[in-house]
């Protein structure tokens, strides 16, 4: 069980048209009705979490897993006869992998890609 710490709060946003109203105590005065223009997902965005799957899928896909089409939380990958399969929920990652060699090296890719934290074996 892996999880993902930073959740894609800092991934850029796809369109650049977000736009948030100035946080309290940063306005001047004359400036009250201006806005601000989201470069990056904030927590809590609607578009954070579209925004970071849409990473987190690109980036896996480069590994060869594949995306289960009638549950897109979880991917497969086949290679020299072993199965893995990786469970995707928010910013956890269940990976299920009989080998431990092949499981090891996908925690060390996944933690080359994605600021992660091993949480161990699943309970």
């Amino acid at each position: 069980m892996a999880d993902e710490r930073a959740n894609g709060l800092h991934e850029r946003l796809h369109q650049g048209r977000d736009l948030m109203d100035q946080p309290e105590g940063f306005t001047s005065i004359g400036d009250e009705l201006k806005v601000c223009r989201l470069q990056r997902s904030i927590y809590g965005l609607k578009q954070a979490f579209q925004s970071w799957n849409t990473h987190f899928d690109e980036v896996i896909w480069d590994y060869n897993f594949i995306k289960n089409e009638h549950d897109p939380c979880v991917y497969k990958k086949i290679s020299w006869g072993s199965v893995t399969y990786l469970v995707f929920y928010v910013d956890d990652i269940l990976l299920i992998e009989n080998d431990v060699k092949i499981l090891g090296d996908i925690k060390a890719w996944l933690c080359m890609q994605f600021s992660m934290k091993d949480m161990g074996e699943a309970s």
